[in-house]
């Protein structure tokens, strides 16, 4: 088992599933929609993207550049929200709180295709 392979993996479904997590629910309630966790997609999607860098075969490329689509989008969905929460003088509109979920919704499609990207590599390996 390689090491490197599972690290990469792991931080790879979790950027996912926590993207997941947060976009799911009515996407104008606050309530249904965490800002910690989207916080935390942020940051566990950075890290993914850093551990891509290695790469550099053509599907490595790809899986960079979903991961780069995934940061634009969730930085922008956060910036939303910072700036909804502590700017705006009417704080988070459903308005609001649907740009930051649509934005959301972007970047759970970039780490979907980084998911299937990464389980058609696995599938595909052959051993040495």
């Amino acid at each position: 088992m390689n090491l490197e392979k599972v690290v990469f993996g792991f931080f790879v479904m979790l950027a996912a599933t926590l993207n997941f997590g947060f976009f799911i629910g009515d996407i104008d309630d606050p309530t249904v929609h965490n800002r910690y966790e989207l916080y935390a997609a942020v940051v566990v999607n950075l890290i993914a993207t850093v551990l891509k860098f290695g790469d550099r075969t053509q599907i490595g490329a790809v899986h960079l550049a979903t991961s780069l689509v995934a940061d634009l989008q969730l930085i922008a969905a956060a910036v939303v929200l910072v700036w909804a929460t502590n700017v705006s003088p009417e704080g988070v509109t459903p308005s609001a709180m649907a740009s930051v979920v649509s934005l959301s919704g972007g970047a759970l499609l970039a780490n979907l295709v980084s998911v299937v990207l990464l389980v058609i590599e696995t599938v595909s390996y052959r051993r040495r």
